[in-house]
């Protein structure tokens, strides 16, 4: 990942870590979980776009907004499980229809449920909520993705 990259990442992280809300509100795990999420986020999207910048960039904010959202709680299992579901209910889920993940290691899990599809200065776009489940207390976080030309989904908020 280039340093433009890196820094536009950093800085959607950042702006997304604040969409994120959990129970008792923001604590010193949430920037640390952001950090952590983005990173492996941007390796999640190297590895599925095969090193494309669009996908590394899509990861890494998918990765902090998670990260943001459920701080440290989360393995690199639970993450992959989570971006998978991610992608999947952006590509082809139903509006309103959750998909769900679960880690069988350690009973962590959620659901992700698109929103409609809509669009936005000539994208297509889908609003989401993605619940995590973690000692049975959910934490959500909520965004917006558009695909990108190369089929691609990137977080815009």
């Amino acid at each position: 990942m280039s340093v433009r990259q890196s820094l536009a990442a950093a800085a959607a992280v950042l702006a997304l870590a604040g969409c994120a809300s959990t129970e008792g509100g923001p604590g010193p795990k949430t920037v640390v979980g952001a950090g952590t999420g983005a990173i492996i986020g941007g390796l999640a999207g190297s590895a599925i776009g095969r090193g494309d910048a669009g996908s590394v960039v899509a990861g890494a904010l998918i990765g902090g907004l998670l990260g943001g959202a459920i701080g440290a709680s989360l393995d690199e299992e639970d993450r992959q499980r989570a971006y998978a579901a991610e992608m999947d209910a952006l590509e082809r889920g139903r509006s309103g229809a959750p998909v769900s993940w679960r880690n069988p290691d350690n009973g962590h899990y959620g659901t992700v449920v698109p929103g409609p599809a809509f669009d936005r200065g000539g994208r297509n776009c889908r609003e989401y909520t993605h619940t995590i489940y973690i000692d049975g207390r959910p934490q959500t976080a909520r965004g917006t993705a558009c695909r990108q030309p190369d089929g691609t989904w990137q977080p815009i908020s």
